[in-house]
């Protein structure tokens, strides 16, 4: 079981019903969705991480992980929207991360970096070797996001080998229509935090953005293999494991 601290905050796997139900609270909040909690099947197959602080006991960030075979990526929640089978002869042990949230009056640090050190045990444990899963774009207008589609596009796209296909049915084509260079700091102030983190580590993107109406966000898959990790960045994660 997963059980780490840092500053303010502890992380730890979800224990019981109500760990869960105040997961899917956060996840409502921060999709600013009309029901009050976030449900969906994907909920019952995953191990669920809540992070809480600890002075009050509220619950500040959260997401779920499944462990997932080539073989077993359609079980995946990114296939719902993504044709995979690049990925399908992965020579590994893969891990969806998904509906990650941190509290929008939230903006300490702390509560990233223990996420991710959160993340790492369970990755080195299990020995994973790619994780993957789909990074979201607050609101499904394409116009605030351009530089920083310029820029993955430039820079971020998956290697052709592993490169995710077309299957939603309302996709944003940006590796394909983009033609602009784009503006650094416009692109960065831009990007969702957690892409951010995934980039740093050497993450790349599919080559379109899914629109999705019902999270009223766009998505981009999103991959890391473990291996091509800079060392001095696994140091960093593994310093609070």
């Amino acid at each position: 079981m997963i059980a780490l601290s840092k500053g303010r905050y502890t992380a730890a796997e979800a224990r019981c019903a109500g760990d869960i139900e105040a997961a899917q609270r956060l996840r409502a909040l921060c999709f600013e969705l009309e029901t009050s909690l976030d449900v969906d099947p994907f909920d019952a197959t995953s191990k669920h991480i809540l992070i809480r602080e600890t002075a009050s006991d509220a619950v500040v960030c959260c997401f779920r992980m499944t462990a997932l075979t080539g073989a077993e990526l359609p079980q995946s929640y990114a296939a719902q929207f993504y044709e995979l089978s690049a990925l399908a002869h992965y020579d590994g042990l893969m891990m969806e991360l998904g509906r990650f949230c941190i509290h929008p009056d939230r903006n300490d640090p702390d509560i990233l970096r223990l996420a991710w050190a959160a993340l790492t045990s369970f990755v080195d444990t299990h020995e994973v070797k790619m994780l993957f899963g789909c990074s979201s774009f607050a609101g499904v207008e394409t116009a605030p996001f351009l530089d920083t589609f310029a820029m993955l596009k430039a820079r971020h796209l998956a290697p052709k080998r592993w490169l995710p296909r077309v299957k939603a049915p309302d996709v944003f084509r940006f590796a394909a229509r983009l033609r602009r260079k784009p503006d650094a700091k416009k692109a960065m102030l831009r990007m969702p935090p957690l892409l951010r983190t995934y980039l740093m580590m050497g993450g790349w993107v599919s080559d379109h953005a899914v629109v999705d109406h019902q999270m009223n966000t766009l998505h981009v898959f999103t991959g890391v293999e473990i291996g091509a990790i800079p060392a001095a960045r696994k140091r960093l994660l593994r310093a609070l494991v």
